[in-house]
């Protein structure tokens, strides 16, 4: 089998039928899974989606600290600042365009790993990327670790069920594995200490990188606006990364068709350019899906894209050297082809 075909960790319950047809497990079977997978108790392999949602766990408190003590309309707006745009378009450039797609390259590797720190840590780059690359190989098809079709928890919680690579990858695969993280910076384990801890992140590093992330960012928004700031940015993260474990559920039409168009021009899969994820956060998903390895996925006139608006300004100032821009392209094989067909239908037929 093709290795994007056994990179990830399958569920109890399977990608698939005996017919090839996608398994919609209950909420049931979903929900076990979740806690089964989280329980490093029982498998220290489970650490990293532990990890991963360990954080949203601690910063509870917070969120409620901001809810109840420091709430005010001020506050409130920072709140949806930070979530919403500077969590978004970080995720956007760092993530998605960057870690799992290369769209652009750095300078140097400081300005990658200041990047990569722009904003408070809450997701770890290896269930993102390793996981990502297989949903574009398979959008909307089963094995997709995010297949809108399996029904909202089926998304919500894949980074649990899911996104996870395989506990038992060969050597060769697991440096393919590898090869994918490579240009992150994120270190990564050797062989064997990937078959004890069944990921490609080593569990010490990344843990001592995040102490140092939110270390750093509590105390310069704690100068800044003492507990009632730091308490309301860390609680917007909070928020962020709950809600983005939402978006590929409604950026591929709610496992329906929604495609609109004129709008939509991908149609291998069930994608959609969303305005509300376009506008805070460059992700133009259905242009993303035709085009994945561009740095700027907002290619039409109203289509504001944040995250490309820093890759070109560092761009401009030398910080990155090279990316790959497909909003030309975008145009002439569908945009301009598309606008010259609707003129065509609106003449008037002579009789």
């Amino acid at each position: 089998m093709a290795f994007l075909d056994t990179v990830l960790e399958p569920p109890a319950y399977g990608w698939a039928d005996r017919n090839g047809k996608l398994i919609k497990p209950t909420a049931e079977q979903i929900v076990n899974e979740f806690f089964t997978r989280l329980n490093v108790f029982r498998n220290r392999k489970n650490w990293l989606p532990f990890f991963s949602w360990i954080r949203v766990i601690i910063l509870i408190p917070i969120f409620f600290l901001f809810l109840f003590k420091f709430f005010s309309i001020g506050m409130l707006i920072v709140f949806f600042i930070y979530s919403m745009i500077a969590m978004g378009t970080h995720g956007t450039i760092w993530h998605h365009r960057y870690c799992t797609h290369g769209a652009y390259t750095f300078k140097n590797n400081f300005w990658r790993t200041l990047t990569q720190n722009l904003t408070i840590s809450m997701i770890p780059e290896e269930i993102y990327v390793v996981s990502h690359h297989v949903h574009h190989s398979k959008s909307d098809e089963p094995g997709d670790p995010y297949n809108a079709s399996g029904g909202f928890l089926y998304c919500f919680l894949a980074d649990v069920n899911h996104q996870p690579i395989a506990k038992n990858l060969s050597r060769e695969d697991y440096d393919r594995a590898v090869n994918l993280m490579r240009h992150t910076g994120v270190i990564t384990n050797s062989y064997q200490a990937y078959q004890k801890w069944g990921s490609l992140t080593n569990p010490a590093i990344a843990i001592l990188a995040c102490i140092i992330n939110w270390t750093f960012w509590y105390a310069l928004f704690f100068l800044l606006g003492g507990h009632a700031l730091a308490c309301t940015v860390f609680a917007a993260a909070a928020f962020w990364a709950v809600g983005v474990r939402t978006f590929n559920y409604e950026g591929h039409g709610k496992g329906e068709d929604k495609r609109k168009h004129g709008t939509d021009f991908n149609r291998k899969d069930m994608s959609i350019n969303q305005l509300w994820p376009g506008i805070v956060a460059g992700e133009w998903h259905n242009n993303h899906h035709l085009y994945p390895k561009s740095a700027r996925s907002g290619f039409l006139n109203y289509q504001v894209d944040i995250a490309w608006y820093y890759i070109w300004a560092l761009n401009k100032i030398g910080l990155v050297t090279s990316f790959h821009d497909a909003k030309q392209e975008f145009h002439t094989r569908f945009a301009i082809p598309h606008k010259e067909n609707n003129k065509l239908s609106l003449k008037p037929t002579r009789k």
